[in-house]
This record gives structure tokens, sequence and C-alpha cells, in this order.
């Protein structure tokens, strides 16, 4: 199998002319982005660098971080990116849980990323990626078997915790990603998913899989990004679905030309029956990808026609096994029946699989039992054997004695006209334990008796009915943009 580097220039050497990045007036094709990491390469090399060490970068999605990526596959290094909103505190446990020997990041990074005794390079100081005339052509220095990169997930509790990947891993995703979403050759994504997020990784691998370019937007906005698909002709999108939704609701969005999208493709939650409807209607896209899975395993399972079945997670992936267990057994044998709910857990013999987190055995023994990894996701397969993921198993509500899953309620709420954005979590109550609570974000007036009776003519169970709604000028997120939910439970809210 290719290591990345040795990937990258079969991609030179197929196309170099082909346009590989995009970033604002910056415009390079493969030969002349080589020509940039072969630079880059021989600036890293100035630190003394070796083969396995870790290099953490704290960027926005600049061109210069998809360089880097690519300068440190090529020299072995493990590019280790961290979220580039993160706090000096944060900064410092990341770099010295890494073992980082240098640090790269931008002015508005710099002050969280100083005085912690790692070398420092600030890109908009400095040209270090620019072309240098001494700079020789780089060949890759390791094979398929090295650390490719390590990225960190962000925890609900306590520090995230570093998986890391191999070049064998990394590729075998991407390949996978290519072909579950039909990529051609010439592709071009938006590059928006952060480069610290496997999402984003994975659009940069597969672009230059098949010779695409990735067009960065260094953090999403809505306009730009609909100015992005009109003016680069882009043709495909991968996007988590708060980004979805945020582009379908823009009010330019009607006057875009968006007729160069071809491929969506959503990963990183659950998307309600609304916002799938809405968006198969405004593209019609030739295919529709919900992708599921996780940074420790890049797939678990693919439904190439999501809106065909709406909340499917469809079934596994190329590289993968699958299976639904009985909650908290940590027994990979003990599976469930169609339509019983357990934990969704997924081999780790499949080809794109971690090996364990980075320093952290109990975290190891916790998720990794007998050749397969327990997500921590709950769910269930339809008597037809598509998966249907209903949350987190912390997620799970529990209200009179029943099992309740937000994500069917989010979704049947969701078909409201009125509704803009929903988010269902139980909240502490001395009756029921928990009571089923939604907090709604609307798109035009609209109470809690008119979503009330919506449910009811719906054919959502009694007992899962909302005891409450809660109207909000926003949910919370993540910064890329995933549901917040421990914040609604821990009261962490304004209502209006």
């Amino acid at each position: 199998m290719f290591d990345l580097g040795s990937n990258f220039l079969a991609s030179i050497e197929r196309d170099p002319n082909a346009l590989a990045i995009v970033d604002g007036d910056v415009r390079l094709s493969y030969a002349d982005w080589y020509a940039h990491v072969n630079a880059t390469a021989e600036r890293l090399r100035d630190f003394g660098l070796k083969a396995g060490d870790h290099v953490v970068t704290v960027l926005q999605n600049r061109w210069e971080a998809a360089t880097l990526h690519w300068a440190c596959q090529f020299l072995g290094l493990i590019i280790t990116p961290f979220n580039w909103r993160a706090t000096p505190e944060e900064m410092g446990f990341v770099l010295e849980n890494a073992d980082a020997r240098l640090c790269i990041c931008e002015t508005e990074t710099y002050a969280a990323a100083e005085d912690h005794g790692v070398p420092l390079v600030d890109l908009d100081a400095e040209d270090f990626c620019g072309v240098s005339e001494s700079a020789l052509d780089v060949f890759p220095q390791v094979g398929a078997d090295a650390w490719s990169l390590m990225l960190y997930t962000s925890g609900t509790t306590g520090n995230p915790k570093g998986v890391p990947r191999r070049h064998s891993a990394e590729r075998a995703a991407a390949v996978a990603h290519v072909a579950q979403n039909t990529y051609r050759q010439g592709e071009r994504t938006l590059g928006v998913m952060p480069l610290y997020h496997t999402m984003g990784v994975r659009s940069l691998l597969a672009s230059s899989l098949v010779g695409g370019a990735f067009i960065c937007q260094r953090r999403f906005d809505a306009g730009e990004a609909l100015a992005l698909i009109a003016q680069e002709r882009l043709t495909n999108l991968y996007l988590v679905p708060t980004l979805y939704h945020d582009l379908l609701h823009h009010p330019d969005f009607a006057s875009t030309d968006i007729s160069s999208v071809n491929f969506l493709g959503f990963a990183g939650a659950s998307m309600t029956d609304g916002l799938l409807r809405a968006l198969q209607d405004a593209f019609q896209p030739k295919l529709f990808v919900n992708h599921y899975g996780s940074s420790e395993i890049y797939t678990f399972t693919i439904d190439q026609n999501a809106p065909e079945k709406p909340g499917s997670a469809g079934r596994a992936g190329l590289n993968q096994r699958i299976r639904v267990v009985a909650l908290n057994s940590g027994d990979p044998d003990q599976k469930m029946a169609a339509g019983e709910e357990g934990e969704v857990i997924a081999s780790l013999s499949g080809d794109e699989a971690f090996e364990g987190y980075w320093k952290r055995p109990d975290a190891d023994e916790k998720a990794l039992v007998g050749g397969w990894y327990f997500t921590g996701d709950s769910g269930y397969f339809d008597a037809g054997g598509d998966l249907f993921v209903t949350g987190r198993v912390d997620d799970m509500i529990i209200s009179g004695g029943e099992n309740i899953s937000p994500v069917e309620i989010e979704s049947c709420l969701s078909l409201h006209p009125n509704v803009g954005e929903v988010a269902v979590a139980g909240l502490a109550d001395e009756r029921w334990g928990q009571a089923v609570t939604a907090f709604v974000v609307t798109k035009a007036e609209i109470s809690g008796d008119d979503l009330d009776a919506h449910c009811k003519t719906s054919e959502l169970a009694n007992f899962k009915r909302p005891r409450r709604y809660v109207f909000l000028n926003e949910l919370p997120k993540s910064p890329v943009g995933k549901l917040l939910r421990r914040k609604l439970v821990a009261g962490d809210y304004t209502e209006i």
C-alpha cells in the first residue's frame, strides 16, 4: 500500500497542471503545490525534527495548513492539528500530552500557543510555506505503516483523547471515501470542515486521490460558502447538518447558482427529516450520502441514498463490520435482535481502524474489547438490516421507566414548517426522573401547544411527546457545528 507521500506524488505525475488548491488569491496546480511542499519540508528539517516527532498545528483552513499536512506525510512527522479556538490551558495540555517538538500557529492563535516551552512558528509573521530556490524535491521517508497524524477527540468531560492513525489507515479511509461518494477525477470540494477534524482531513486526502481541487474556506460563513460554490463551480459538499441548515436558510441561497453540485454528504450528527427533504429538493443531487463514523474508525456505515429512508445510517462501510449489542454490557457477543436498541460497536480489524488512544490505557480498556470498538452510540437495526443511530448512550432519556431517544422526537418536530432547529434532552424531574424537553429555534411564531398538537397528529408515541418546550435564539454548538446537548441538560442557555 502507498504511504501518503507516494500517493501525493502519483497525483502530480498523473496530472501536474490540474488545479489542486485555492485560498483567496492563491491558486496552485499540483506541480506548483509540490514546490511549496518541498520548501516547507526543508524548513521543518531545519528544526531537527525526525520521523515520529509530533508537529502541532493551530490553524484555520488556510492553504498553508494543507501544505504542512503533506510535508509532514513526506517526512514521517506526525501532524497533530488542534482546534484554533483553544484556550491557553487546552493548548498547554495538548503540547505536553503529544510530546510536541514544534507548534505552528497564526497570529490569532499565537497567544494560546506561546509560553509552553515548545518552539513556535507564526505563519502570519514569516513565509514558512513559500517557495525556496534551495529546496530539493522531497520524497517519502517512511512507509505505509508509519504514523500519519493524531487527532484529538472533543471530550464532554476532562481532557481530549489523542487518536494516532497510520498512513495505511488514513489512505484506506480516503479510498473508501472516494468510492462510497462516487467521486470522479477533478472533483472540486469545499474545504471548510476543520483540518483538526476527521471530516476535514478526509476531504483533503480524498481530493488529492482524484486529482481534485480543495477550495479553502478558513472558517465557515454561509454567504461566503455560497459565493465559492458559484465562483469555483464546486461539485461536492461534505458538511455537518448545521452548516447545511445555515446554507439553506441564508438570504442569498435562492439566487445562488448551485447547479454544479452533484454530490452531497453529511456526517458528525443525525440530520432531521425536515432538513433532509429540504436539501434534496433544493440541490437534487446525484448522490446524497449519510456517513456515520468517528475519528477512531473513519467509517462505520454508509447510506448512499439518505432521502429514501430518512434517519437510516445504512449498512457497514467497505472496510467495516458493525454490531448492536446490549447497552452497558461491554460484551461484543451480546447481539441485539432487529428492532432492539443497544450500543453500536465496530470491528477493529478493518483497514480504517485506529489501534488505541495516546497514553490512555484507561480509555482503551473501556472502548476496545475483544477486537471491537464500543462507540458510545445507541442504535438498532431495522428489519431490512439498516442501522438507525438514536443518539449517545449517555443522551438516552429515561422517563417514567421508558428509554426514549432524542433523535426520533427531533425529527418529528423538524417537520413542522415553523421550526428552524430543534434539540431534545431529558431534564431532571421529581416525578418522571427525566422530563422530555424540546429546545426550539423558530422560523415563525409558534407555541408549545401548537407543537404538542403536531406531535399528537404524527406517528410519535404519546409517552415520547415533550412535556415542556423551551424557545431559544440559537442552540449551543461546538466549533464544527455539533449540538452540545450537555449544555441544555446543565441549563446553560438563555430562554426567550
